[in-house]
């Protein structure tokens, strides 16, 4: 495993090379298994799209909902999806939380 700290600017060439549509950027970018994981995504859905293999290149939560993964914070919690994006920008619903 490899971790780089990188600027936002770097961050934004990282999202845009690896295929991660603008409605779905977030501050966090990974690669595994062969897949973009963009932002607060639940390590449940990280390890289901992991065993499914997907047609996909990667799934990912916009933006910061309250509720999500590290972002726990009050009775804030807000509904929110993970999608699931392809290299071509098509979204769909991967899960629902």
């Amino acid at each position: 495993m490899e971790a780089r700290d990188v600027s936002n600017d770097s961050l934004d060439a990282v999202m845009q090379a690896a295929g991660v549509p603008a409605t779905l950027t977030s501050c966090h970018t990974a690669m595994v298994g062969g897949y973009v994981v963009e932002g607060h995504v639940p390590a449940a859905d990280i390890q289901r799209m992991l065993t499914e293999h997907p047609a996909i290149t990667g799934i990912g939560v916009g933006g910061m909902p309250p509720g999500s993964p590290g972002m726990d914070m009050g009775p804030n919690h807000v509904a929110y999806q993970v999608m699931s994006f392809t290299r071509d920008g098509r979204t769909t619903v991967f899960a629902r939380h």
